[in-house]
């Protein structure tokens, strides 16, 4: 009897934990994040990088998990010196669904909204823009939060993950390639 009582515990535990750092399976499973500008896994169009007009695309997202607020980061892995931030957007709405295309060069925000510091050391949204060779991978990751962040003007990414951390529900995620 003891034995099943504390099976019962421990399952209860286990459930609750995992609960509390990726949210309900329920609702993390289904997070997409999508995009009428490019496809996950395709190559993202000219227009969207420092080669074209360098806005941001539209993205959209669907089954998110019940949210206070949103985080956006948008990095490449392939970088020469390591994971580079071309988009940092921090405390997006929980009732948010989508971003328009050009949001990331827009000062008008959804409400609460704010853009963090990239690794361009800009407060906007920055294409892909690799040097010639390989192609790149740029990862466009949606977090869903239990809270704002409300961290101060033009948060650095390493700043935002660093206050994330406890509060993540779900995460969706996107994936371009570029090359040049």
């Amino acid at each position: 009897m003891r034995l099943v009582i504390f099976a019962m515990i421990l399952s209860a535990l286990v459930v609750h934990s995992t609960r509390r750092s990726t949210g309900t399976a329920e609702n993390a499973a289904g997070f997409k994040l999508n995009s009428h500008s490019f496809s996950d896994g395709a190559d993202i169009p000219k227009k969207y990088t420092c080669d074209g007009d360098d806005v941001s695309p539209e993205l959209h997202w669907t089954n998110q998990p019940s949210a206070k607020s949103f985080v956006l980061i948008v990095d490449d892995p392939d970088a020469p010196s390591g994971s580079w931030s071309h988009w940092v957007l921090v405390d997006l709405p929980g009732d948010a669904h989508d971003l328009p295309e050009g949001a990331g060069k827009s000062a008008s925000l959804p409400s609460g909204a704010q853009q963090g510091i990239n690794d361009f050391r800009k407060t906007v949204y920055g294409g892909p823009c690799p040097p010639p060779g390989k192609p790149h991978r740029y990862f466009f990751k949606l977090y869903a939060l239990d809270s704002k962040l409300a961290l101060r003007e033009s948060p650095a990414k390493a700043d935002v993950e660093k206050a994330m951390q406890g509060h993540v529900l779900g995460q969706a995620q996107l994936v371009g390639r570029y090359r040049r």
